[in-house]
């Protein structure tokens, strides 16, 4: 599989990234679901022709940070991992790069 071949929706690979409200300082509780729409907006173009992002807060300490789901369904790392080795992408250095760019996205948002 290609990534110049496009994929239906329920096909690609859902990215569930839960964002803690502490991440933005002390107020965060009160800014979190405004910095989860920007940053939704902001990356829904990034590998989206096999991601959806899904950010959303982390208000259940419980639920992992990152979850992954294709066809409605969670993957585990493995799973994950061999998806996305179908578009020639390392799952580790995938979640850094999100890791990274949702730092940035913080540091975007706190200083509008």
């Amino acid at each position: 599989m290609t990534t110049s071949q496009v994929l239906a929706d329920e096909k690609k690979l859902t990215v569930v990234f839960r964002v803690e409200p502490g991440c933005l300082g002390p107020q965060g509780a009160g800014l979190i679901d405004d910095f989860c729409a920007f940053a939704k907006k902001s990356v829904a173009s990034l590998d989206s022709d096999y991601v959806i992002w899904n950010i959303i807060p982390r208000n259940d300490k419980a639920l992992s940070e990152v979850e992954y789901k294709v066809l409605g369904k969670k993957m585990n790392h493995a799973q994950a991992e061999q998806y996305l080795l179908l578009f020639k992408k390392d799952l580790n250095e995938f979640e850094t790069h999100l890791n990274d760019r949702l730092a940035e996205l913080i540091d975007e948002f706190l200083s509008r």
